[in-house]
């Protein structure tokens, strides 16, 4: 039997290329390994291949990469912020990052601030927002003690819900109906406007972020255990939950302002890899990334079939897969956060 990590990671490469290969336009899986090759090595199509050669290099590969970048992203962030406050219930969105973003990306997309960037303005202004979100979070929620758990969930949670009362606005008074409808479909998470341009800096974000909570994992494991014995094996706990707090914010923003806000991926996966492989942080930040990706390819590949030629938000398919899984997932008899 496979070694999990490698069966997942094999799992990964044959969802990448059946991501490629399935959509409205069919691009016949024989010339799929054909174009790829040829963009990879430079090579040359016939002319007549030239729209599907497109659609394979230009459109679905740096969809289907920047997915598995955003899944796994979101799923590393989820086993972080679950061990950093303590809560069973906690996602990368409980911060109010996302939310954040949201208010900057719905200001270039129904009111066209930043139209001066050009294809950048709405990764930009999301980012930006979403940095704003995290400095405002941060600042409400210190205190002498450190960013204590209860503190962070309810500061996040509470400036969340302000963030989406300035979306809702904003999409309410859209003067064009289109724009507001691009707006929705952002606020639900899209992959649609993926290009080459995105998947690097996404990619390299979240391999840092990656490896610096595998490099934590034994003081993720500690501060998971509580405060006091945290600090009875060494670790300081609030300069670690401060850390945890930068890092997360900075892979939830960067990912956030490439795909919008995709849920229920870094809520769900890490207990799944947690009921696989244990609670051990080693072990979970090893599967919960390629298991994020492997979820997130695949999402996207139903968003763009069921409905054909229109697309579904990618976190309507999250949510549709993940609310029963997880359902059935908190049945299971004697599994509780943390372990099995």
């Amino acid at each position: 039997m496979l070694p999990l990590g490698l069966a997942l990671g094999l799992l990964l490469l044959l969802s990448l290329v059946c991501g490629v290969g399935l959509g409205a336009a069919g691009v016949g899986w024989a010339n799929v390994p054909r174009f790829l090759w040829a963009g990879l090595t430079g090579g040359t199509v016939h002319a007549d291949e030239a729209a599907a050669y497109t659609i394979v290099w230009e459109i679905r590969l740096p969809r289907v990469l920047l997915g598995a970048v955003v899944g796994a992203g979101l799923a590393s962030v989820g086993v972080a912020v679950q061990a950093m406050v303590r809560n069973a219930l906690a996602d990368p969105f409980v911060l109010g990052i996302s939310s954040g973003a949201a208010v900057g990306a719905n200001a270039v997309i129904l009111m066209g601030a930043l139209a001066g960037l050009g294809v950048w303005a709405l990764s930009v202004s999301a980012f930006a927002s979403a940095l704003v979100a995290m400095a405002l979070v941060y600042a409400v929620a210190r205190s002498p003690q450190g960013l204590t758990p209860l503190r962070l969930i309810l500061t996040g949670t509470a400036l969340a819900y302000g963030f989406e009362a300035v979306t809702m606005v904003m999409v309410f008074g859209a003067a064009r109906g289109e724009a507001a409808r691009s707006a929705v479909m952002w606020l639900l998470g899209s992959l649609g406007g993926a290009t080459w341009a995105q998947v690097p800096l996404a990619a390299v974000t979240v391999a840092a972020g990656w490896m610096w909570l595998r490099r934590r994992a034994e003081a993720l494991n500690a501060l998971a255990m509580g405060d006091e014995t945290a600090s009875a094996l060494g670790v300081r706990p609030a300069r670690l939950r401060r850390e945890l707090f930068l890092v997360t914010a900075a892979v939830t923003g960067t990912v956030v302002a490439v795909s919008g806000a995709i849920g229920f991926v870094g809520l769900m996966v890490p207990h799944i890899a947690r009921i696989v492989v244990g609670a051990d942080h080693r072990r979970v930040l090893a599967v919960a990334p390629l298991a994020g990706a492997v979820l997130l390819v695949w999402a996207d590949v139903l968003s763009r079939l069921l409905f054909a030629p229109a697309e579904l938000p990618v976190g309507v398919i999250t949510a549709a897969v993940g609310v029963p899984a997880f359902l059935l997932l908190m049945r299971r008899g004697g599994y509780a956060f943390g372990g099995r």
